[in-house]
């Protein structure tokens, strides 16, 4: 076996596992992992930016942007109220910064989309603690 096809075996299989880790997830690990995707993605555009690979930044920052607007679609206004609201707008922010720092090539501004995802992504991490807790106290 060639080098490729042992790398494209390692694909197939970590796609299994995703979609497997997907099909068993709960909402809020779903989310979870969109989170862990957009960070990732906007790690690797920053580092392809840098090395002036401006085709693999594009299809890093547009696969961000496509999960980002996937959170901001899976907003439950009705149910989320001024939380909801809030993030919706905050996701709508980062989509138009990531835009902005593919055309310029700006990596604070990749920086600073990937402190707020970081800054949500720590809001949502710590949920289930505080549900756990929650559930604990009041029985």
């Amino acid at each position: 076996m060639s080098f490729g096809q042992s790398k494209q075996g390692l694909s197939e299989y970590s796609a299994v596992g995703v979609q497997s880790g997907v099909e068993e997830a709960s909402p809020h690990r779903l989310i979870q992992m969109l989170l862990d995707g957009a960070l990732a993605r906007i790690a690797s555009a920053r580092g392809h930016m840098m090395r002036g690979n401006l085709d693999k930044k594009g299809e890093h920052l547009g696969r961000a942007i496509s999960i980002i607007e996937g959170l901001r679609a899976s907003l439950d206004m009705q149910q989320g109220g001024e939380i909801a609201a809030n993030l919706e707008n905050l996701y709508e922010y980062m989509g138009r910064k990531l835009v902005e720092a593919n055309f310029n090539n700006d990596v604070k501004v990749l920086t600073e989309v990937y402190g707020l995802l970081q800054e949500i992504k720590s809001g949502w991490d710590a949920l289930p603690t505080s549900l756990e807790e929650a559930q604990k106290a009041s029985a």
